[in-house]
């Protein structure tokens, strides 16, 4: 459910009441305001999903507290509840950018449907913000190369951007493979073409098949039509297959046919279709080490070995720490509607001296905190919050923190709970270097539901 929490504003007590008690028994939260200043205050404090608000109220109307809920957060919805509708009052109302008019009085089922239907274009918008994000790689200038590492590795990439060559690109997680991934594609012959990822890791073999080659109706228990595959749909672009090196013997098998011989067929499907798709590879495995093992096929192997480019871990490019906590510190505080903040000397020194096992993911999860819970203008040494530098486990009782630990309680005081989950599972990812199935048990998840999490808080813009 993209909706979840409800700011209700009306300056009549039973009415205020009913519509918050109605959201609440829908499921929502509710939070409410008798007037357009209260309303304003809420909205900065609480970030609700979706504003109801009734039209005629005294010295701000609806119409006019629509227009500066618009002008001060663009994307939030506005739903407009009143007894005097008029055509004009709607026409005028959906000048100023509301999403719906309500009328009053509004029974319980009228509201859910609006709610529904509401977060179903929500939805649809943020699945059609991740497609695009999906099919355009960054500017070739958006990465951070301060250091003379990341230089290197961009002047490289800029090279084979230029062939159809295989890519294998290797480096820990989380310090930016994909990232690489995408300037190789913004800087080709392929830019004005789909760039489409797969993380290979995240999904069964008999999925992932699907995921990469498509399928035809009734090749299977669910199929009820026909699917293209990442292939197709990267079809004259880039497929950047992601955790490479986790895929089972059989897909290596299939995927070394698609390299080869640029064709595949669709599951459950007899036609052989061509595609002309340039393949990266990212992997946090040393693949010439699990060949000598015998989990990852030879010829696979060097068929991948193209171009291969490495990413050094943050640890050994300091100069690129400082600009990318900058970036990160601008990119959050935007996401989170606040001013964005500095950063203490003591602040600065920390962040530099700090090992960073998680890489650049961690970096960000820590800026991200860092934005989310300072409460001044600066980012102090106090509001960088760290994992503990000998190993990844959480610390406390157990490998968790206990609820007495007032650095826990100073933390999670006063947050949303959506941001207490998302930071728990963020942190989490970090200390299992990023394995989800590992960051599912220990936060008592599936690895199904973590996985949903996170394509919603990428979808949305709240992870990168």
């Amino acid at each position: 459910m993209t909706i979840q929490r409800v700011l209700v504003v009306d300056d009549e007590p039973l009415g205020r009441e009913f519509l918050s008690e109605a959201v609440e028994s829908l499921g929502y939260t509710a939070v409410s305001a008798r007037d357009a200043a209260a309303a304003m205050m809420l909205a900065e404090r609480e970030q609700p999903d979706v504003v109801i608000t009734d039209l005629r109220m005294p010295e701000v109307d609806g119409i006019e507290l629509t227009r500066r809920l618009r002008e001060r957060w663009p994307d939030m919805p506005v739903m407009l509840c009143t007894a005097h509708a008029t055509l004009e009052s709607a026409v005028e109302a959906l000048k100023h950018g509301a999403r719906d008019f309500l009328m009053k009085p509004c029974s319980i089922d009228a509201i859910q449907f609006a709610l529904a239907r509401l977060d179903r274009e929500l939805r649809m918008t943020q699945e059609n913000r991740y497609l695009r994000d999906e099919v355009r790689g960054p500017e070739p200038d958006s990465i951070v190369a301060e250091s003379s590492a990341m230089r290197d590795l961009l002047r490289a990439a800029a090279r084979v951007s230029r062939s159809k060559g295989t890519v294998l690109i290797t480096g820990e997680s989380g310090a930016g493979k994909e990232c690489i991934a995408q300037f190789i594609h913004a800087a080709s012959p392929r830019n004005e073409q789909p760039f489409i990822r797969v993380n290979c890791a995240a999904l069964s073999e008999q999925l992932l098949e699907s995921e990469l080659f498509g399928h035809e109706r009734g090749a299977f228990t669910g199929a009820d039509r026909q699917r293209l595959g990442r292939f197709e749909l990267a079809d004259g672009g880039t497929l950047l297959l992601d955790e490479l090196g986790e895929i089972s013997p059989a897909m290596q098998a299939k995927l070394l046919r698609v390299l080869q011989e640029d064709e595949f067929e669709r599951v459950g499907g007899q036609k052989t279709l061509k595609v002309d798709v340039r393949v990266i590879a990212a992997t946090n495995r040393d693949l010439a080490r699990e060949v000598a093992a015998g989990r990852f096929r030879e010829d696979l192997y060097y068929r991948l070995h193209v171009l291969p480019l490495h990413v050094a871990p943050l640890r050994d490019r300091t100069d690129d720490i400082l600009p990318l906590s900058r970036r990160f510190a601008e990119m959050h505080a935007r996401r989170n509607g606040v001013a964005v903040p500095d950063f203490s000397v003591d602040a600065r020194e920390r962040l530099v001296a700090w090992g960073w096992p998680g890489n650049v993911r961690e970096l960000e999860n820590v800026v991200q905190r860092a934005v989310i819970l300072s409460s001044t203008s600066s980012i102090e040494l106090d509001d960088l919050l760290f994992g503990p530098a000998s190993n990844n486990e959480p610390t406390g009782s157990h490998g968790r923190l206990s609820m007495d630990d007032p650095v826990f309680q100073e933390a999670i005081a006063n947050q949303p709970m959506d941001i207490v989950e998302r930071i728990a599972i963020l942190a989490t990812l970090q200390r299992t270097g990023g394995n989800k199935t590992e960051a599912a048990r220990r936060l008592g998840l599936t690895a199904r539901t973590l996985a949903n999490k996170m394509r919603i808080w990428r979808a949305t813009g709240l992870v990168a």
